[in-house]
C-alpha cells in the first residue's frame, strides 16, 4: 500500500495519502492546506481519490477540504458530531487571526464501526471523542494478502525452499487524539479530558502493541510504546 504523509499548513497537520498501486484508488485524510502538493503526490502515483476523510473539523485539518473536493469530485466524509464545528469556520479563523477557507457540503457521515474502502484496502472508523466531539481514528488492520513480496517483509523457509510473506502490523491514523508522548488538547470548544482518556483507553489501547500510530501532528509511534511511556496513559495519572 502507498502511504505518504506530508505536513501541511502553518500548524503542520499531517495529511495522509493512502493508495492502492494496483487499482489506482486512493483516499486522503486531513488535507488541511497545500492542496497543490497533495495533487502532485496523487499524480506521481497515478491515483484517483475515492474519498476525502476528516479526522476532526479543526481548521488546520479541514482547510483544504473544499479545494480538494472541487479538484477531484471525491466525497467528503466526517463524523456528524463535528458538523457544527466545521460550519463555524469563520469563528475558527478569527480565533487564529487568519482568513477563513471555503467549506463544502459533507457528503457522508461517519460513525463508529463504519468501513471505508479503496482498491484492495479498507479501514474501520473508531469514534474517539475528546479533542472534539466528532473526532475519529482510522484503523487499518494487519496487511495480509493484499501486498506483494516487494511490499511486505519476507522470511525464508529453508525447508520449503520459499519466501513466506509476513503481514505488516496494523496502522492507526489517530488525528489529534493520540500523539507520541502526549494526547490531544481538550481546552478548545467541545473538548473533554475525561472523554479523550476514555476513548484512548477503551478503543486505542485495545489494539495490538505493534500497531503503528500516525498522529495528526508530529512523529509516528506505536500503541505499545504509548502504553508503556505516555505520561497521560499511566495508571497513576489522574484527571483534574
Amino acid at each position: 500500500m502507498i502511504h505518504e504523509i506530508i505536513p501541511v499548513g502553518w500548524l503542520q497537520c499531517n495529511c495522509s495519502i493512502l493508495g492502492d498501486a494496483e487499482t489506482g484508488e486512493a483516499i486522503v485524510l486531513d488535507p488541511g492546506d497545500e492542496i497543490d502538493r497533495i495533487q502532485e503526490i496523487l499524480t506521481r502515483h497515478k491515483l484517483k481519490v475515492r474519498a476525502i476523510v476528516s479526522t476532526h473539523a479543526h481548521i488546520d485539518h479541514v482547510g483544504g477540504l473544499a479545494t480538494l473536493h472541487d479538484a477531484t469530485g471525491a466525497p467528503i466524509l466526517m463524523h456528524a458530531a463535528d458538523l457544527d464545528l466545521y460550519r463555524a469556520m469563520e469563528m475558527q479563523a478569527q480565533w487564529l487571526g487568519v482568513a477563513a477557507p471555503p467549506i463544502a457540503n459533507v457528503d457522508d457521515l461517519l460513525k463508529e464501526g463504519a468501513v471505508v474502502r479503496w482498491g484492495r484496502f479498507e479501514a474501520r472508523v473508531l469514534h474517539t471523542p475528546g479533542h472534539t466531539p466528532g473526532s475519529i481514528s482510522f484503523y487499518l488492520p494487519v496487511e495480509a494478502g493484499a501486498g506483494s513480496a516487494n511490499q511486505n517483509p519476507a522470511k525464508h523457509d529453508a525447508a520449503a525452499g520459499q519466501n513466506i510473506i509476513l503481514p505488516r502490523p496494523g496502522r492507526l491514523l489517530a488525528g489529534d487524539t493520540l500523539f507520541a508522548g502526549s494526547i490531544g488538547r481538550t481546552d478548545l470548544w467541545g473538548g473533554s479530558l475525561q472523554a479523550i482518556l476514555t476513548s484512548i483507553r477503551g478503543k486505542l489501547l485495545t489494539l495490538p502493541d505493534d500497531t503503528r500510530v500516525f498522529p495528526g501532528h508530529g512523529p509516528a509511534t506505536t500503541i505499545g510504546h504509548e502504553r508503556e511511556s505516555n505520561p497521560f496513559l499511566q495508571p497513576n495519572f489522574r484527571s483534574p
